[in-house]
């Protein structure tokens, strides 16, 4: 199962999800199990697929670093 025809759901789900209409999930040029999602300019994760044993499921991926957390 390839992720790019799920990606205008997975982008509609994470926007409602994080309650934020300007999130977008691009897939990036030679992949087809990866997606990266965006906050405007700024990519915040990685959206895998996970296609085992018949079963789809999507993970997100989110590294925060400790100079994020600066000022919180």
């Amino acid at each position: 199962m390839a992720m790019k025809q799920d990606l205008p759901k997975l982008q509609a789900y994470l926007r409602k999800r994080f309650n934020n209409p300007g999130l977008k999930v691009v897939m990036p040029p030679k992949k087809t199990d990866m997606g990266e999602v965006f906050i405007g300019d700024d990519m915040i994760g990685t959206l895998t697929l996970d296609d085992e044993d018949g079963e789809v499921c999507y993970q997100l991926q989110m590294a925060i670093l400790d100079i994020d957390l600066e000022g919180f």
